[in-house]
Order: C-alpha cells, then sequence, then structure tokens
C-alpha cells in the first residue's frame, strides 16, 4: 500500500531506525523539504513534528500511553495537531490492541450498526454507546465485525451484479 511505502521510506530517512525504534530526536532533525520528499504532505509533516516534540519533552512516553485509560489517551493524543477522536480509536484497537474501545463516528461501524440492528436512519455517533452496550467488554471485536458485516454485504452485491449482468 501507499503508506507501507511512505513508511518504509519515512525508516530510510532515520539513522535510529535501523532496528525499527524512531526517536523524537531523529523526526525533529527532519527537515518538512523530508518528508515532502518521501510523500509526507506538508500538514502531516507539522503532525509528526508536534506529536516528536510532545515525546521529546516528555508529555507523552511509551510507557505512558500504554497505561492511560481511553479517556486520558483521547485527551493527551487529540492535544496533538492533527489528531482527532478517530485516530486515537484506530491506535488504540491496532496497535494498543484494546480489546473495549468503541469508535463511535467511524461511518463503517455506524453503517454496520444500522444494518444489525435494522434502524432506519444511521445512528448518530452520540447514540452508539447505548447501541453497543451489549458488545462490552469487547467492543474493538464489535466494531471489527461490523467492518466485516458491510465487506461481506458489499462482496454479496458485487457477485449478484455480476450474475445479472451475465444474464
Amino acid at each position: 500500500s501507499a503508506a507501507a511505502a511512505i513508511y518504509a521510506r519515512f525508516l530510510a530517512l532515520l539513522p535510529s531506525a535501523a532496528d525499527g525504534a524512531v526517536s523524537p530526536a531523529a523526526v525533529l532533525a527532519l527537515a518538512a523539504a523530508d518528508l515532502r520528499a518521501i510523500g509526507v504532505s506538508g500538514r502531516k509533516a507539522a503532525y509528526l513534528h508536534d506529536l516528536a516534540a510532545r515525546f521529546a519533552a516528555g508529555d507523552l512516553s511509551e510507557s505512558s500511553v500504554a497505561a492511560m485509560g481511553e479517556d486520558a489517551l483521547l485527551a493527551q493524543l487529540t492535544r496533538v495537531k492533527g489528531i482527532g477522536e478517530w485516530t486515537v480509536h484506530m491506535f488504540m484497537i491496532f496497535s494498543l490492541h484494546r480489546p473495549d474501545v468503541l469508535p463511535s463516528g467511524d461511518l463503517g461501524v455506524r453503517k454496520g450498526v444500522q444494518e444489525l440492528y435494522k434502524l432506519k436512519a444511521l445512528p448518530k455517533p452520540e447514540e452508539m454507546a447505548a447501541l453497543c452496550e451489549r458488545w462490552r467488554p469487547y467492543r474493538s471485536v464489535g466494531a471489527w465485525y461490523m467492518w466485516r458485516l458491510l465487506e461481506s454485504k458489499g462482496a454479496a452485491a458485487k457477485k449478484a451484479k455480476k450474475g445479472n449482468a451475465s444474464s
């Protein structure tokens, strides 16, 4: 994927990345032009620098991030330019492997909940907590199933359309 290629080029720019570790100082030493040259937008380069600066200053650390609860992590990480609630939820699910995260603003999860519960309208993010309460303590798994539900529905629709086209 494009993201994997950019990440590989990013690691190649960093002298400390040979073992996979990326230091905040190494990221801060990169010019925005260096990052743009590997496919990172100017805005995202500024976001990377802001995140690295917060780690360098000690506001964030690997251990503090791993130890924070969902609310604290949301509060801390959304202070970083370019990081919103959706990004923090995805980070908690896919990087921290937290089992009970509900990405209530994720459109795919919301559409999956609409399909699963046969709702007439797409549920609002603020309605998602009540609708998905029964999934606790595995709401991350529930979100994953909502994404798969939409994938399977899309695949079935493509198969049906293909079948109709050849008839």
